[in-house]
């Protein structure tokens, strides 16, 4: 009989791998069998939002294949670099929602803590790459961050976010949640997250275990654009968070040339129902700096919207939406 792995191995082994990212798109295009001097618009060094990807998710690209959608959504270009009028560094006003100490508050009932600016994967349409995060994390100031929260009596629902807040050890989410917890307004818990999709292995027993202990609801909603994301590996990682009682959704990103198509995104909700994951939202690209290469215009998303409609059950069509900064929720694209 084999012995469990005991926690702090289990801890080391998915901290190895983080560290172990790749950050250097030499490193990363030489992986994938693609030639540097072919690709002219790749951002080789520097710039305002460095490369970092899981070398899990690098496996799931396809070699040679400059146009691979696993890869456009991390290989940093050239043309991030040039302003683009409309797009802006704060596309969702979260400064404006912030109580400080890494607290937001846009909607009645729900507040979202900013726990870390740590991540696994650096995505290039990422709607916080320019987020101040040295001065607005929670984890920085968790005491004041906690005394916020006592001062929202309202919020029924603490999302966690970043960053990303699987990012952090289970020794710190579980110092946070124990203190968060107490807070007797509070019901309910939510994560989101991209650590399942790009690194399983952070999906350890003890953070099962953590998750299951705590009094509030949990619902961990997960990241996946296209359905090579959806793997046997992501499978047995969430077989965990369900065991602990965890309630399971996927949000998307609608983005050029990476799921832009009726067939991408139908597969993509299937393979999510397949694992036990019901689609969420298909969020429209929030309008941030760098980003304007990823931008699907309304009336095709809209088209997509219909097509999904028509070849999907209604439970499988995801909420096509828009954050539109002062709005009092996700406003779905049909009303825009």
């Amino acid at each position: 009989m084999i012995p469990c792995s005991p926690p702090r191995l289990e801890s080391e082994a998915w901290q190895r791998e983080l560290a172990n990212a790749v950050t250097d798109p030499a490193e990363l295009l030489r992986l994938l069998d693609l030639d540097p001097s072919r690709l002219p618009q790749v951002q080789m060094a520097g710039g305002s939002f460095p490369l970092r990807v899981t070398r899990y998710f690098i496996g799931l690209m396809r070699r040679g294949e400059a146009r691979d959608p696993l890869l456009a959504q991390v290989l940093p270009l050239v043309e991030e670099e040039v302003p683009v009028a409309g797009y802006r560094d704060d596309p969702v006003d979260d400064m404006g929602a912030s109580h400080r100490h890494g607290i937001l508050k846009k909607y009645q009932g729900r507040v979202l803590m900013v726990t870390t600016g740590a991540c696994a994967i650096h995505c290039r349409y990422c709607f916080r790459r320019h987020f101040p995060y040295a001065a607005e994390t929670a984890l920085r100031h968790q005491e004041d961050a906690i005394e916020t929260l006592r001062g929202l009596p309202d919020a029924t629902e603490l999302i966690l976010s970043g960053g990303d807040p699987l990012s952090l050890s289970d020794a710190r989410l579980e110092d946070l949640l124990t203190a968060a917890e107490k807070l007797p307004n509070l019901r309910r818990l939510r994560i989101h997250t991209r650590l399942p999709i790009v690194l399983p292995e952070r999906v350890t027993p003890g953070l099962a275990r953590l998750l299951s202990r705590n009094r509030l609801q949990t619902v961990v909603v997960i990241h996946a654009n296209h359905p090579r994301e959806v793997t046997v590996e992501l499978d047995q990682a969430l077989e965990k968070l369900v065991a602990a009682g965890a309630t399971l959704l996927n949000q998307s990103v609608l983005l050029k040339s990476v799921n832009d198509d009726a067939d991408t995104l139908a597969s993509l909700s299937e393979s999510l129902l397949g694992i036990g994951v019901m689609p969420y939202y298909l969020h429209l690209l929030d309008p941030v700096a760098g980003a304007a290469h990823f931008d699907v215009p309304r009336a095709r998303a809209e088209r997509l919207l219909d097509e999904l409609r028509v070849r999907l059950p209604g439970y499988l069509v995801p909420r096509m939406v828009r954050e539109v900064p002062g709005a009092p929720y996700k406003t779905p694209v049909s009303r825009l």
